[in-house]
């Protein structure tokens, strides 16, 4: 398949709210370091490199990129290079997407999840890395099965201040996202989700279109090796779809990921300027009847 002269809108595009976007989008969770993220000891990426694979998916129409404070290397921080590579100013249709719950210390070992007096100095912090007065989307990050109600409506507190012009969740129940939006409106739910990851997911991306929310799924190319990375071992099943279109087993999972409805988003993450041009391009692949048939029984074959 061809990618150089591909274009993120190819892709289809959905609405976050009043925000229009491209369906293909970045996440910037890989930019920091090379290898596995999220770890104390993760060896930090060049720095120009990781600017370049901004400006390039700018270049390449992507307008909605995923980033959060605990995205950080000893050296890196996504924010911050967002922020160098694409601020003063930022592109006026860029949707910038960040979460909050999840903290890091300066060490990069992980703390416990924010409790309500600590989010709106996350959501401070933020604004600070990224040089916004608001942000444009602010996931709440849950971490089990807990009520979400105090937490969620510290941020719904923060919208009305002017500070949050979106919300949403991520990691959550649909008893979560139910308790979340008798609060305020949610506009998109961030959910681990792919070919044969949580096949359970299924009613509930479902049950996502038929309310209008956008469903993003993350680790969609990575599945169980999650912040590590795609093992490199690949089922035979992506691989036959993926000879038929000249295309590599990344751009079927994220093509797949697409083809779940209209109002599912792609957010892969890299730091490579190739990885990120065929991720775009995987927006143009069309799956057969078939293909997706074929697909389908290897998502579910464990469920």
């Amino acid at each position: 398949m061809t990618t150089e002269s591909t274009h993120a809108s190819a892709s289809g595009t959905w609405k976050l709210g009043d925000l229009e976007i491209n369906r293909i989008g970045f996440g910037a969770m890989r930019l920091p370091q090379n290898g596995a993220a999220l770890r104390a000891d993760a060896v930090s990426g060049d720095r120009d490199r990781a600017i370049g694979v901004l400006r390039k998916a700018i270049d390449l129409g992507v307008n909605h990129i995923d980033t959060a404070t605990f995205y950080f290397s000893p050296l890196r921080s996504a924010n911050e290079l967002i922020n160098s590579a694409l601020g003063g100013p930022y592109p006026d249709d860029l949707v910038i997407a960040t979460k909050v719950g999840p903290g890091r210390d300066l060490s990069g070992e992980w703390t416990a999840h924010a409790g309500p007096a600590q989010l709106r100095g996350q959501v401070e912090e933020n604004l600070r890395q990224l040089g916004r007065d608001h942000l444009d989307v602010v996931n709440l990050r849950i971490l089990g099965t807990d009520s979400v109600a105090e937490r969620f409506g510290v941020l719904a507190d923060l919208r009305q201040a002017g500070l949050i012009r979106h919300l949403g969740v991520s990691n959550v129940t649909p008893e979560q996202l139910a308790e979340a939006r008798a609060i305020a409106p949610v506009v998109c739910v961030q959910n681990p989700y792919g070919i044969g990851m949580r096949p359970d997911q299924d009613e509930f991306v479902r049950f996502c279109g038929e309310q209008g929310i956008a469903f993003v799924p993350f680790y969609s190319i990575a599945t169980t090796g999650r912040e590590g990375g795609a093992s490199g071992a690949e089922s035979e099943e992506v691989l036959t779809v993926a000879r038929a279109h000249g295309a590599s087993a990344a751009q079927v999972r994220l093509a797949w990921t697409l083809h779940r409805g209209p109002h599912v988003l792609a957010i892969p993450g890299t730091g490579n300027p190739d990885h990120l041009v065929a991720n775009v391009a995987a927006g143009t692949l069309r799956l057969t009847e078939s293909e997706l048939a074929l697909l389908e029984g290897l998502h579910r074959r464990d469920a």
